[in-house]
């Protein structure tokens, strides 16, 4: 068990790790050289210009005012210093709504660290129970904790009275800042310039006829039953396999550039590659030469292929998007049943254009339900093997439990220096390792699932991760942690003092994720500032690939902010903070320093580095809002059963109340707030229409919202002449009787479609 030495030593090491990373970003960034790669943002706004383009040969890649490098922390209250509706207009309403989650943090928990610090850290210092226990494993810290305080003591009142305190205070806090940003979320769509999504809803589900393909179905239908705001729509077409031609050329130029660019620094001599596999063997070919044809060659076969799909109703998917004249139209669509069959014509708001995930498009969606039964099997056997690595992290954290059952280790590990660095440093990296790949494998499982927009597949990877978090890095962390911490005390007692020993070392786990926090909340935050992994990729392109002024700005990578990832670490520290807050308060100033420097650096990153990929006006809030109302009730919970096995039995009956009023305030922030995040007021709608007739009567809708929903792919392929996709001739006016492949057949007195 990591003692208070042990502790001393990982924040040493992390926090110099940390103060290292700040001095790198410091010098790298002020490098010419370097200018893309920390301001992106301003370069993808055209608002800053590369400092390469001026001044002397060394000036241009590297900064000779040594008085720049003096204020090497500035950029601290610069990020600060952007005030918040500005930065609205910057970088969206997501990324401040993101931010606003490291400021509920704080909010949340100094008021609770000074509390816990003034009143439960002296309650749970002043007693020497744990020094009267034998066979316990435990250190210093320990005594800090609720631990150290006898059974049946009167003491535990004040457990009890904190545990309101938290409760009630984290309630006000999330009510206010879900309110706050409800209001944001208004403001923000009522005042945001026109977009594509505010006048389309996609339409799935089509059902198929024999007479009508999807195109005439799509438009016939929304004539019929949509005759006032109907626009016209877009249909979408299967184009995977156009897709993958497009991603195969691209690779292919990006070869031949880098080949090109190698033959013009050595005129004298052609590059040469082999055919063989990997080009490892086989014939020797003129590489130019061979790339060359293989673009010529994809070239053709695009052609072909978007011809083929733009011209054959059997590339048509079973869904479209459909645009209305107004925004009032628009919503009543997107929110009402279009059908009397509740599962045919399902309507819901078009995403972005950008936010579109077009592979999962065209997925049947009669598939989607299957698919997302087995992604649910999968991640239940993913999270249980998963056990597996984290009970082998806990083996690094309880050496001396270890050390008691398993004597045979102790020579090797009994070194204080090599000791404090394995239990105070060692098991928080080497759980970082093992979470290294999981985003990538829970992204991979969502776009199996066939979330067809981008935020939505962010949104269900957060959720799958989140759960993960909590059930292997939360829960198994403290279950394995104990059974190995006090595995002497196990075999050496009755089976009757067992859950008095889990209930006496739970608290106990603080020391690990104490480890943990430091090593991904303060280094690796203090490592995302400095871009490593952007800065030798975006250098590697501009030597091998770059040709023209195009080439670098498409070889910066601004990235994102990643909320699949980050909410998800950010609920974590949530979860330790209002579960040991009341049992183990040594935690919460870690996790404030995280906060406080998480938003700090985040905010930097927002102004000048991120770029995101869509803007869905802080839509993900209620996740966010959820989670930490279901942190609070596990924090409840587990302080109920600590309790219980502590014998206070006289102040355990009142923590059952909690539990019941967090449900009922969860339950009436949802009915209250919740809607503005799920649906768009029809008054607000005709309100922005109404305006936006009024200051711009001659608008031409239909022309901007034309190309809008075409898929990319069809305008992606270089040196293929980009073709629009055409629309079937459609009436300028509607008629009182829309004629359809079907009235010729049939009169049903029961059909919707004839008369309106």
């Amino acid at each position: 068990m990591a003692t208070l030495s042990d502790i001393g030593v990982a924040a040493a090491i992390n926090i110099l790790t940390a103060f290292a990373f700040f001095i790198a970003f410091a010098i790298l960034r002020l490098q010419p050289v370097n200018d893309r790669v920390y301001f992106p943002k301003w370069y993808l706004k055209g608002l800053r210009s590369s400092p390469i383009k001026s001044g002397g040969l060394a000036s241009k890649f590297v900064n000779l005012d040594f008085r720049s490098y003096i204020r090497f922390l500035n950029w601290m209250p610069q990020a600060l210093r952007m005030p918040e509706p500005e930065l609205i207009d910057h970088a969206g309403l997501d990324s401040v709504v993101y931010l606003r989650i490291y400021l509920l943090g704080l909010k949340i928990f100094f008021p609770i660290a000074c509390l816990a610090f003034t009143v439960m850290v002296p309650v749970n210092w002043t007693n020497t129970t744990l020094d009267k226990l034998q066979n316990l494993t435990f250190s210093d810290i320990d005594k800090l904790s609720i631990s150290n305080i006898p059974n049946g003591s009167s003491r535990f009142w004040v457990h009890l009275c904190m545990a309101y305190v938290i409760t009630f205070w984290t309630c006000f806090v999330l009510k206010r800042e879900y309110k706050i940003i409800g209001s944001m979320r208004l403001q923000f769509l009522a005042s945001d310039q026109r977009r594509p999504d505010q006048f389309t809803v996609l339409v799935r589900n089509i059902p198929p006829d024999p007479d009508e393909s999807v195109s005439e179905l799509v438009e016939h239908f929304f004539k019929v039953n949509h005759p006032d705001y109907y626009l016209s729509y877009q249909a979408v077409y299967n184009a995977n396999k156009l897709s993958e031609l497009v991603q195969k050329r691209k690779k292919c130029q990006n070869w031949l550039d880098y080949y090109q660019n190698k033959h013009s620094r050595n005129p004298s001599k052609r590059p040469m590659i082999k055919v063989g596999f990997l080009g490892c063997w086989g014939e020797e070919v003129d590489a130019i030469d061979r790339y060359t044809e293989k673009i010529e060659g994809l070239t053709r076969k695009i052609s072909e292929e978007k011809e083929k799909v733009t011209s054959s109703t059997k590339s048509l998917v079973p869904a479209a998007f459909v645009s209305f004249k107004r925004r009032w139209g628009a919503v009543v669509c997107a929110q009402t049943q279009q059908s009397r069959n509740p599962t045919e014509w399902l309507t819901e708001w078009a995403p972005e254009p950008r936010d579109i995930y077009w592979d999962n498009l065209a997925l049947p969606y009669v598939h989607l339900t299957i698919r997302r039964l087995v992604i649910a099997v999968a991640f239940f056997f993913l999270t249980f093997f998963f056990m597996i690595p984290i009970a082998f992290v806990q083996t690094l954290a309880n050496i001396e439990g270890i050390e008691k059952a398993v004597p045979f280790l102790k020579p090797l590990i009994e070194m204080k220096a090599i000791k404090s660095f394995i239990q105070g440093f060692l098991p928080g990296i080497a759980l970082k390792i093992f979470l290294i790949v999981l985003p990538s494998v829970l992204m991979i499982m969502s776009k199996f699932e066939g979330f067809i927009s981008k935020s939505s597949l962010e949104r269900r990877c957060a959720s799958r991760y989140y759960m993960f978090q909590f059930i292997n890095v939360f829960l198994c962390s403290i279950i394995a942690g104990t059974a190995l911490q006090q595995l002497n005390s196990f075999l050496n007692q009755s089976a009757t003092e067992i859950p008095k020993t889990i209930g006496v070392s739970i608290p106990m786990k603080a020391t690990f994720f104490i480890t943990y926090i430091m090593v991904d909340g303060w280094a690796g935050v203090a490592g995302e500032i400095l871009r490593l992994k952007p800065l030798i990729i975006y250098h590697l392109k501009n030597f091998f690939l770059v040709k023209t002024e195009k080439d670098r700005e498409e070889a910066m990578d601004p990235g994102t902010i990643g909320f699949n990832t980050g909410e998800p670490q950010i609920q974590l520290y949530f979860i330790l903070g209002l579960v040991y807050a009341a049992v183990s308060p040594i935690l919460l100033p870690f996790i404030l320093v995280f906060f406080a420097l998480a938003y700090v650096v985040y905010r930097h990153q927002i102004i000048n580095v991120y770029n995101q990929e869509y803007e869905s006006a802080g839509a993900f809030w209620p996740d966010v809002h959820r989670r930490v109302v279901i942190a609070l009730i596990v924090s409840q919970l587990l302080l109920l059963g600590l309790l219980s096995t502590k014998r206070a039995s006289r102040s355990t009956p009142l923590l059952f109340i909690l539990p019941v009023l967090t449900i009922g305030f969860h339950r009436f922030c949802k009915g209250r707030y919740e809607p503005v995040f799920v649906r768009y007021p029809l008054q607000d709608a005709m309100v922005k229409d109404t305006l936006e007739r009024t200051k711009e009567p001659n608008l031409n809708l239909k022309t901007f919202l034309q190309n809008a929903y075409v898929h990319p792919v069809f305008k992606a392929a270089d040196n293929v002449k980009d073709e629009m996709v055409e629309e079937e001739p459609r009436p300028d006016q509607t008629p009182d009787l829309v004629a359809t492949k079907r009235s010729s057949k049939r009169h049903t007195s029961g059909s919707s479609f004839e008369t309106f």
